[in-house]
């Protein structure tokens, strides 16, 4: 009875075992002989921990493998990986590689051309304003007569330029040094002489060739009706005073003023039957530059066959 028992026990198939098995094996689940109940499950819970270090190895290799996957180099251009899988193989189309990061830094990759900038457009300079253009100079001209003081100094009422004729003769000029040069002779009609007793004298202290003079009477002058003097004083667009200093001698004399571009005109006389007489004429003018002021100063009728005469002096220019 009891060997009966022991076979069936042998042969009784368990949950716990292969009831093929052979007799003395046991499930690695079953109790063994000599093993508490306490001492199964601290076995069961080393078994667990090195179950979980093993896992955690695992993971540690893969995170160190792919690690090493992301910080490895790109390959050469063109080339293939360790597994044989070409370089670009894997790279979304269009996605910038080192050789599109790293241009700013100068870094490029050999064989690739750096991605070509636009120029920057050149700025484009400010319009400059339309150029104010200045308004017509108006043409003004305006004359008057008195009678000449009895010393004239050039310097000072000529500060812009002056003239004196006669000093040395009636081919005799001598003319402010570093004056305007805007005083011009052109000539006359008639005989010109020169004389030294005129009751007006000049001074100057800049003059050339002479450099300085005082008290002179000299002049130079014109005999028979309609001989005379033509002067001109160049304009520049500001307003200009001119003093002419002349006279007669046994005749009248008419001082005709004008401007080369037209506009007012103006005309004076003096006389003097039987001596002579000197005037300070005063004209005032404006016009454009490049035109001129001309002054025609002539004997209008002489009372003298011997030589009715109209004479100058000096011209300045203020």
């Amino acid at each position: 009875m009891a060997e009966e028992d022991l076979t069936r026990q042998h042969i009784r198939p368990s949950r716990y075992g292969d009831p093929a098995a052979p007799p003395g094996t046991r499930h690695p689940l079953l109790p063994q002989a000599g093993h508490t109940r306490t001492g199964l499950r601290r076995l069961a819970r080393a078994r667990q921990r090195r179950r979980w270090a093993v896992e955690g190895i695992a993971v540690v290799a893969c995170l160190v493998a792919l690690v090493s996957y992301l910080t490895a180099g790109d390959p050469e251009p063109g080339g293939e990986t360790a597994g044989g899988v070409p370089a670009d193989a894997g790279r979304p189309s269009g996605f910038p590689g080192p050789e599109g990061r790293d241009l700013d830094a100068g870094l490029v990759s050999p064989g690739l051309r750096p991605r070509q900038r636009p120029p920057s457009p050149s700025p484009t300079p400010p319009t400059p304003p339309p150029p104010t253009s200045a308004p017509p100079v108006r043409a003004v001209l305006a004359a008057s007569m008195a009678e000449a003081p009895g010393e004239v100094d050039l310097t000072t009422v000529g500060r812009r330029d002056w003239v004196h004729w006669g000093l040395r003769g009636a081919a005799s000029t001598v003319r402010k040094r570093g004056g305007s040069g805007e005083i011009r002779d052109e000539g006359g009609t008639g005989r010109r002489g020169g004389w030294d007793d005129n009751q007006e004298s000049f001074s100057w202290r800049d003059g050339s060739p002479v450099a300085s003079a005082s008290g002179s009477p000299h002049g130079v002058y014109r005999c028979g009706a309609g001989s005379g003097f033509t002067l001109a004083v160049a304009a520049d667009g500001q307003a200009r005073t001119v003093r002419l200093y002349g006279g007669v001698w046994m005749a009248r004399g008419r001082l005709d003023a004008r401007l080369s571009v037209g506009g007012p005109s103006r005309t004076l006389r003096i006389e003097d039957r039987h001596t002579s007489r000197s005037t300070e004429f005063t004209i005032r003018f404006q016009a454009p530059k490049g035109s001129r002021l001309v002054l025609t100063w002539t004997v209008e009728q002489a009372f003298s066959d011997d030589c009715g005469n109209v004479g100058v002096q000096a011209v300045a220019l203020r």
